[in-house]
């Protein structure tokens, strides 16, 4: 397809109106997805979003909320932030696990909060050592597990979207995502596709594409399919829904910029890897 033709939504994700996006904190599902989940409700899609935890824990940039830093007034704004940036991409259900319909049935409602984080010296994310007991990955994983399925199931999901097994970046809320999600997809039997990051050596590998192209390509193996979704048609409902999360970066031009100053170009494309069911690996490998 060219540049200048409209994707179709519908079509992503193997055609599937239902599809559950698994996010560690709020800010994450609009950087990654935003643009793909702005696609998917503009088409009529029913995308729904389950977000692990409330981001207590987050860095705030220099201004007028920095106050917020370390207290407990930070997870309540930055609900208020999802919630701003969740009605700029007109995504309507969305849900926080621990509480219902993400919620196991009988079990009374949790809070799982933020891991934090520390910068390891090969420049990832890696588990903070002052970890909550409340946090997400000191939870018992069965727990957070039955959540988040009771969440796909009542949902209808047909689908799953989250992390890569390394978290994207590293950190533990991320990778904690990923098990869950992927554990959550085999139980069900739905496809589960990782979310792709810009610089990935396969997806740029498999595509030459441009930043308001899609297609459905393969890795550079020529195994795992990799689904590339153009976005520009809703890059100005993904690029306000990052200046509603302004505790945790700036919007300056055509760039992210990260409470530690790093830059990030606001993509244009989001991509995709859709990864086998641990049955299918399996059955490929007798």
């Amino acid at each position: 397809m060219t540049s200048t033709e409209l994707p179709d939504p519908a079509t992503w994700f193997g055609g599937r109106p239902r599809i559950m996006f698994v996010h560690a904190h709020p800010d994450d599902e609009t950087i990654t997805t935003g643009g793909t989940l702005a696609a998917l409700a503009a088409a009529g899609q029913e995308p729904l979003l389950v977000t692990l935890t409330r981001g207590e824990r987050g860095e705030v940039v220099d201004g007028p909320f920095h106050h917020l830093q370390g207290t407990d007034a930070l997870a309540p704004h930055r609900q208020g932030e999802l919630a701003a940036a969740l009605f700029m991409l007109g995504i309507e259900r969305h849900v926080f696990l621990g509480v219902e319909p993400a919620r196991a049935d009988g079990a009374p409602p949790v809070i799982y909060e933020d891991s934090g984080m520390v910068w390891g010296p090969d420049g990832r994310a890696a588990a903070a050592p002052d970890a909550s007991p409340d946090a997400l990955t000191r939870a018992p994983a069965v727990e957070a597990l039955n959540d988040l399925l009771s969440a796909a199931h009542g949902a209808g999901a047909q689908g799953i979207v989250s992390y890569d097994d390394g978290g994207g970046y590293g950190h533990p809320d991320h990778v904690f995502a990923h098990r869950i999600a992927r554990a959550v997809a085999a139980a069900l039997g739905l496809p589960f596709w990782e979310i792709v990051a810009e610089d990935d050596p396969a997806l740029l590998a498999a595509t030459g594409l441009g930043a308001s192209e899609e297609a459905v390509s393969a890795d550079a193996a020529g195994a795992i399919p990799i689904e590339v979704h153009g976005i520009e048609h809703w890059l100005d409902r993904k690029t306000a829904a990052l200046r509603s999360h302004a505790t945790q970066l700036t919007v300056d031009g055509d760039d992210i910029v990260h409470v530690g100053g790093q830059r990030q170009p606001i993509s244009r494309r989001e991509a995709f890897r859709l990864r086998p069911l641990a049955t299918d690996a399996a059955e490929q490998a007798e």
